[in-house]
């Protein structure tokens, strides 16, 4: 296996930068997901790796060897794609075999890895048919099994996995994080799937026109967000985001949203605030997770750090529900595993969760804390 560097890419067509002097390093053995929303770049930066897209500027090394000029068959990798491109006159055991056969490995041990792999992708029982004869999730799995029965040194996945129906694709998002431990190979993962990315990946890396808007674990990227696009993305309910500002006091902050405040006292969230070189506190976003605001009980004793809304709706999702609350004219979402009692209308009081608040600068939209 092989580590992969991405120096300064860059990819345009015609006058379009498709991906923009983008700065990346894959270590050896490592499962980074490349996740964004359509027309991001992630699709571009992988068919660059994989030698299928001319670079327009930069360098990628796989491993030590720099790889710009070589043909996809030179840089010993292994694909698949969303789109099957699997060969129609062939069987299904031919489709997977095909590469094995392209690099003159024995018979014996071409049925051996095509049937080990067939099994863990659930195909035995359709090895003798033809690609017309399948459901597209059916292709969709022949695809990534061709792919993962080489032995590349990198494999690249560009949602390989998305035409399957939601029960068959949480299957496979733990097989596959289990064929990488067994492999222990080197895999990027290109996914507009949130839950995907952060289920599988060791590292994700978070891209939005053209360029790497955060790079980190998965709990980096959801629990420490570095600016307003990641916060937004990643999360589902997703953040909620409020207009706000602050008035700094010597071991408090008060933040004030159009009529209501609330004080914070964490010192780590003091201190960034203090330390921030650019800050105007005039033109902040306070950000804060459905799931980090509590839905205080009727009978809870009021301590003054509350705000009160008004229910505006009530989405039950069985084990949890989704509570859209109006406070101030913003409408807040609050993800709570607790019964609602309240109806559409009632006034009830919600806490943030001060651990979990985010503060980014409107302009800038980087992440204060």
């Amino acid at each position: 296996m092989a580590n992969v560097s991405l120096r300064n890419l860059w990819k345009k067509y015609g006058k379009v930068e498709a991906v923009r002097g983008i700065n990346l390093e894959v270590r050896d053995k490592e499962f980074v997901a490349f996740l964004g929303p359509s027309g991001c770049g992630k699709t571009s930066t992988m068919r660059m790796i994989a030698g299928l897209e001319h670079i327009s500027g930069g360098e990628i090394y796989i491993g030590d060897k720099l790889v710009n000029h070589l043909g996809p068959e030179e840089r010993n990798i292994a694909m698949a794609f969303e789109s099957y491109a699997l060969y129609p006159p062939m069987t299904v055991f031919d489709n997977i075999a095909f590469p094995l056969r392209a690099a003159k490995m024995p018979e014996k041990e071409i049925k051996e890895r095509v049937h080990r792999i067939a099994e863990v992708l659930e195909l035995t029982d359709v090895l003798n048919k033809y690609p017309k004869g399948l459901s597209g999730g059916h292709q969709q799995r022949v695809s990534l099994a061709r792919a993962l029965v080489r032995d590349a040194e990198v494999y690249l996945l560009d949602e390989p996995i998305s035409h399957l129906d939601t029960k068959m694709r949480n299957r496979m998002r733990a097989e596959l994080k289990r064929i990488h431990q067994e492999l222990k190979s080197t895999v990027i993962y290109v996914t507009h799937d949130q839950i995907e990315a952060l289920a599988m990946a060791d590292k994700v890396v978070v891209m939005n026109e053209g360029v790497i808007k955060q790079v980190g674990t998965p709990q980096e990227v959801y629990f420490t967000p570095q600016n307003i696009f990641v916060a937004d993305f990643v999360g589902e309910p997703p953040m909620n985001f409020l207009d706000c500002k602050i008035q700094l006091g010597e071991d408090h902050c008060q933040v004030v949203i159009n009529h209501i405040s609330f004080k914070i006292f964490d010192f780590q969230k003091l201190t960034a605030l203090k330390s921030y070189s650019t800050l105007k506190p005039d033109k902040l976003v306070l950000g804060i997770r459905p799931c980090h605001i509590d839905i205080l009980p009727e009978s809870a004793p009021l301590s003054g750090r509350e705000i009160s809304g008004k229910v505006f709706l009530v989405e039950p999702l069985g084990d949890s529900n989704i509570v859209h609350v109006k406070v101030d004219e913003q409408l807040i979402l609050i993800e709570t595993i607790m019964p609602v009692r309240q109806r559409e209308g009632e006034t009830i009081f919600i806490h943030f969760q001060e651990e979990h608040l985010h503060l980014f600068d409107k302009e800038s939209e980087e992440a204060i804390f």
